[in-house]
């Protein structure tokens, strides 16, 4: 299935109202197995020439206006096209006329022909039949009412795409600039972008300078990702020069050609995939279902036991069709479905008061028989800012506080060092707070910048005080900003530090970078050499804090010499004029998105509650594997194949895989591995971290999970996670951080993005079913004592002691109050 070919060849078939339950589901499939294929797409790996030749698009000029009309002709516009939406009155129908509410309807027209009969024999007909009928059909029309409006109340606040849609790009055509409306845009159109800018279609990117794209609606990924014109990889989700069509470009500028658009971008793919998937019937429709079923057929068989019993004890006809009839509504419980329909409507309402606000009432339930959730890690286990977690300075390394409120463990600062580390984190820096938030807490400000220079930005500002002001006493002179060739940024400042040469250089990167470029090292405030012993330390600190799954910088500085750069030097970046070797190195800082203060709790909750929790991420196997320990995912004492092997010190292969409880596996290996194997790592291992997943990938784990007989509730905030949330048995969308297709897909929506939200909806789903376990057998123990008066009616001529109005009221009344 090749994305840029032809039209056909790719396009997700819609689904019509008129297709046959059998070309549906084989449509669903087919549009499933097309999207678990990785995007299978090779414009990536074409050279400029072919891409001309293949879009006839000129690389300085752009397309024609004539050539891009007749393209817009042929394609249509650039646009997603909305999901298919059920007209309102459909959706009060199935209220009306689904599952339960049908057995009522049939206990009420049975009534009315019941009265029919009874009105066209006898002149003064009892009216007890036509109540009943009345009554059934009223009960019916108002709880059907309830549930429309309860769930439409939750509905109106999706509103799909629209959110998602770019809305202008600047596109080249003959040479000339033109800003246009997105969904003008067309394959080959020459395309520019910025910083801030929404990305208008899938492009190939043919020129960039420092671009940066954040992917993590798409891939999941937290980090801003780097956009060149180098093919740098076969899959084309990972290759650097693909932009993805409603992606963001945070930084730089890039130029390119558009590749695809509309519906067949890869997020158009993904989200008409989302679209076209039916979720199953939830446990409460599974089991109210068998219910009816055991209810008619007693029904049905004591109805028709009496009336034969009738007929041989001599009654005539008619009233053997009376009998038979009482006997058949006598066992419909009236109040069933009315005490259904408010058990769930209170729990929707006391979870919404606890963050969780639930779009579809019988999600409430099935929240309570899930057995397995499958998170996203980025912002619902976590709290989705990376924050500074460690500092090795000093030959020695020291905690941050990364807890949310900022009551956990402080580090000594008064080393000369520590200034150090912190003047170069605040002046080697290029993220500002946005204004006007002097009375916001720091931790909860608004960034301009990169995540992980707005962690050291925070930190910086938490532990000395305004950065503004430390960068206006030590002005800017000169800067190379980071790129991926380098890996490291470099400033240079006025210094104002008496004592100190009038410049001071500043740099930070990767660790291993920035030593290369030391020769001396700074402890307790003191210039160094930098000797093999110290070179170690540096190592076995960089891999310890790289094994707790943190990101690592290293950070270093320079005293220019007055002599040779006097004040008014001419700093120049391009040729540059300055060392940029023999620095002093300062120490590392470490970043980590840490996990929220609830999740712990809740994981082990869920974990004695019998329920499996499988954190699936985008992000590195390490940072995941950290996480997931941090949290309880992985418990303390479970080990992984390799920890096993690390401690034994023999090969991975040579390690049984039944011997390890927990496992973590990488997307690579995922989309290599078969149904058997995927559904033995689900089978045996307890603890499952699933990291670098693909969107297709995301679906492929719910399924194996739902093969394994389990109710899967998936977390999830992307356009990414928009499939599996539709496949999962409930799709659980983050309110805050959620895409508008993710929120769409979903059942029900955190609108706290915590993961500890949905431990509580689960105890509020297991609370709800013991109600209607306990409510369902206290109605069918009213059903024994309204028949008996029937039965002896019937056999000894005993005069009814109560009438079918009784009846109803009995039932009615008690069913509601219980």
């Amino acid at each position: 299935m090749g994305l840029g070919r032809g039209k056909n060849e790719y396009e997700l078939a819609p689904t019509t109202d008129g297709d046959s339950k059998k070309s549906k589901k084989a449509r669903e499939k087919k549009n499933m197995d097309d999207l678990k294929k990785e995007v299978d797409l090779d414009d990536h790996k074409l050279t400029l020439d072919e891409l001309h030749r293949k879009y006839g698009t000129d690389l300085t000029r752009g397309l024609t206006a004539t050539r891009a009309k007749e393209v817009l002709a042929r394609d249509g516009p650039n646009a997603l096209t909305p999901p298919p939406t059920t007209p309102e009155w459909v959706k009060f129908c199935r209220q009306l006329f689904g599952g339960f509410s049908m057995l009522l309807w049939i206990g009420a027209v049975l009534c009315f022909i019941a009265y029919g009969i009874q009105a066209s024999y006898e002149d003064e007909p009892a009216n007890d039949n036509l109540y009943l009928g009345v009554v059934l059909s009223a009960v019916v029309i108002i709880t059907g009412c309830f549930s429309y409006y309860q769930e439409a109340k939750s509905s109106k606040i999706m509103e799909s795409f629209k959110n998602l849609v770019p809305q202008q790009a600047l596109v080249i055509r003959d040479g000339e600039k033109n800003s246009i409306n997105a969904e003008d845009v067309v394959a080959g159109d020459l395309v520019e972008v910025k910083g801030g800018d929404r990305i208008p279609a899938d492009l190939r990117v043919i020129s960039a300078h420092g671009c940066k794209v954040d992917n993590s609606s798409l891939t999941g990924e937290s980090e801003p990702q780097t956009r060149t014109p180098d093919f740098s990889n076969d899959n084309p989700l990972e290759t650097r020069n693909i932009a993805f069509f409603s992606t963001n470009c945070v930084e730089g500028t890039a130029r390119g050609i558009v590749i695809n658009t509309g519906d067949r971008t890869v997020m158009g793919r993904i989200a008409t995939l989302a679209s076209s998937l039916e979720g199953g019937k939830t446990p409460i429709a599974v089991e109210i279902e068998h219910f009816i079923h055991i209810i008619t057929g007693v029904a049905v068989f004591l109805g028709v036991s009496f009336f034969i019993l009738s007929l041989i004890l001599g009654y005539g006809w008619l009233e053997a069709v009376i009998f038979l009839i009482g006997i058949i509504v006598a066992n419909v419980p009236e109040g069933l479905l009315a005490t259904v329909t408010v058990c769930l409507t209170l729990t929707a309402k006391r979870m919404a008061k606890k963050n969780c606000l639930v779009k579809n009432l019988e999600a409430v339930e099935t929240l309570g028989s899930t057995s397995t959730i499958c998170s996203d890690k980025t912002g619902t286990l976590t709290q989705n800012r990376m924050t500074v977690a460690h500092m090795w300075f000093d030959n020695q390394i020291h905690e941050a506080d990364t807890t949310e409120n900022q009551s956990g463990t402080s580090f000594d600062r008064s080393s000369d060092t520590w200034s150090a580390l912190s003047r170069i984190a605040g002046l080697c820096n290029r993220a500002v707070f946005l204004a006007e938030q002097g009375n916001v807490p720091i931790l909860k400000r608004d960034v301009a910048g990169d995540a992980s220079e707005a962690a050291l930005l925070k930190c910086i500002e938490l532990c000395c005080g305004s950065v503004k002001g430390i960068r206006e006493k030590y002005s800017k002179l000169a800067e190379i900003p980071f790129n991926s060739t380098n890996k490291y940024q470099l400033s240079v400042h006025k210094n104002a530090t008496p004592g100190e040469t009038k410049h001071l250089l500043v740099m930070k990167g990767a660790p291993e970078r920035i030593l290369d470029r030391c020769s001396t090292i700074m402890l307790q405030g003191k210039e160094q050499p930098l000797d093999e012993e110290l070179k170690d330390a540096f190592q076995n600190a960089y891999v310890e804090l790289g094994g707790l799954g943190e990101r690592v910088l290293g950070f270093c500085h320079f005293n220019l010499p007055d002599d040779q750069f006097p004040e008014g030097f001419a700093f120049d970046t391009e040729e540059v004029n300055f060392p940029t070797e023999k620095l002093c190195f300062v120490g590392l800082m470490s970043m980590i998105d840490p996990p929220r203060a609830a999740v712990p709790d809740a994981v082990g909750k869920c974990r004695s509650a019998g329920i499996k929790v499988i954190m699936v991420t985008g992000d590195h196997p390490i940072t995941a594997k950290a996480i997931a320990k941090g949290v309880g995912i992985i418990s303390e004492g479970n080990e992984t194949v390799e920890d096993i092997a690390a401690r034994l010190n023999v090969p991975v292969s040579e390690v049984n895989p039944r011997d390890a409880k927990a496992c973590v596996v990488h997307g690579g290996e995922l989309k290599e591995m078969s149904t058997e194997l995927l559904d033995d790592i689900l089978k045996y291992h307890t603890e499952i971290v699933f990291a670098r997943t693909s969107p297709q990938q995301k679906l492929i784990i719910v399924e194996g999970c739902q093969r394994q007989g389990a109710i899967v509730a998936v977390t999830g905030d992307g356009v990414n996670d928009s499939p599996a949330l539709k496949k999962a048995d409930i799709g659980v969308a983050m309110g805050i951080a959620g895409s508008d297709v993710s929120k769409q897909a979903a059942d029900m929506i955190l609108l706290d993005d915590n993961f500890a939200s949905i431990v509580t909806g689960v105890e509020e789903g297991r609370l709800i079913f013991d109600n209607l376990k306990k409510s369902i057998a206290y109605t069918l123990t009213s059903n024994i004592p309204e028949i008996s008066p029937f039965l002896l009616f019937i056999i000894a001529n005993i005069p009814l002691p109560l009438g079918t109005v009784t009846i109803l009221c009995i039932d009615l009344g008690t069913d509601m109050v219980g």
